[in-house]
């Protein structure tokens, strides 16, 4: 069993836990102690109720037992390889702004997706970034942005629902971290800084190696070959994080200019440059001294559900737990289960280890 408390924003919450629970207690503390209408009091949920479903106290003019039917509790349960949303069809691009334009698309800022076939006939459109994760920018409702330069003479705009041409959320994009980033940048004025399409999960001190293919050259990079020390790879030490997305080097070297304006004809085996965590401890170099085991790292400002790390491994970071919705109580549509902004929620969360039917 697990309990915890959150401040409510009034959109549904995550909870990760290191299990899946079958049965969940929630207590809106500020509702209670407000006792005004509409508000849910408490909730409770059992796994045989089935997902999105909870039983709730409601204060209604009076006190009532009711019903949230959709947007109640859920759970879930990362895989061991990535897992994706549907997939739903890209409308348009526009290249100066690096904008897509997908209908409802539901997703938000901070959100991770991939692509396919951008293409606007057999050799126009934008397939060059296919397949890799991005991190997105919410617009609107029908709109977002991503961190590539899109706006480059090899990249053609798309119009009018392409076939095929779609993007697909990934539902738990940090199953391993560090993990492997994809460079969508490279600075070439003053300290060099790198850019990613999706958060690297990069700490200061982490030792990195990079994976570049000649087609996007800053080749030197590259961990191999070293003309220096032959079958040793060259790496190198991450030493500020701006941003989830950027980071600079402890070393400065001379380099030809990145280069991400790669022809459609070239898509066809066309490999990304990449940046990955090597050495000791790739979760970075964070000084420790509580013995020979590191603790749970975290990703992305979420506690990892494994146990300790182990020197010189990538962190487990597969994720599990529940959530609570932002749906209605049957007799009241205005008590939302999570609570209105700023309601503190306390709730508790239980595996059994037995189910007796």
């Amino acid at each position: 069993m697990v309990r915890g408390h959150f401040t409510s924003t009034g959109a549904a919450k995550a909870i990760y836990l290191p299990f899946t629970p079958d049965y969940i207690e929630l207590e809106n503390q500020t509702a209670s102690a407000a006792f005004t209408d509409q508000r849910v009091l408490s909730a409770t949920w059992d796994a045989g109720m089935g997902q999105n479903y909870a039983l709730v106290t409601v204060k209604d003019t009076t006190m009532k037992t009711s019903a949230v039917t959709s947007g109640g509790f859920s759970t879930f349960s990362a895989g061991l390889s990535l897992q994706y949303g549907p997939s739903q069809q890209v409308v348009s691009t526009t290249l100066a702004t690096s904008n897509f334009e997908v209908t409802g698309h539901g997703y938000q800022t901070g959100d991770v997706v991939v692509f396919q076939n951008l293409y606007q006939s057999a050799t126009t459109g934008s397939p060059q970034i296919d397949g890799m994760p991005f991190v997105i920018t919410r617009i609107d409702a029908d709109n977002f942005t991503i961190n590539w330069d899109m706006n480059q003479s090899n990249y053609t705009a798309l119009a009018a629902s392409p076939a095929d041409a779609s993007v697909k959320k990934v539902l738990y994009p940090f199953l391993y971290a560090p993990g492997v980033a994809f460079l969508s940048d490279i600075s070439t004025s003053g300290v060099t800084t790198f850019t990613t399409t999706a958060p690297h999960n990069f700490v200061v001190g982490q030792e990195v190696a990079f994976r570049m293919p000649e087609e996007y050259d800053a080749i030197e990079f590259n961990s191999l070959p070293n003309s220096t020390t032959p079958g040793s790879p060259v790496y190198y030490y991450v030493k500020t994080v701006p941003t989830s997305t950027t980071f600079t080097l402890g070393q400065e070297i001379s380099y030809t200019a990145f280069d991400t304006n790669q022809p459609v004809d070239l898509v066809s085996g066309l490999s990304f440059p990449q940046v990955v965590a090597v050495g000791d401890v790739n979760t970075g170099g964070v000084a420790y001294s509580g013995g020979n085991l590191y603790p749970s790292p975290v990703v992305n400002g979420v506690s990892t559900i494994n146990g300790p790390a182990i020197s010189g491994s990538f962190v487990n970071n597969t994720r599990q737990g529940f959530i609570i919705g932002a749906g209605a109580s049957t007799v009241q549509a205005a008590a939302i289960l999570v609570g209105a902004s700023n309601d503190v929620i306390y709730w508790r969360a239980y595996l059994h280890d037995m189910n007796v039917t």
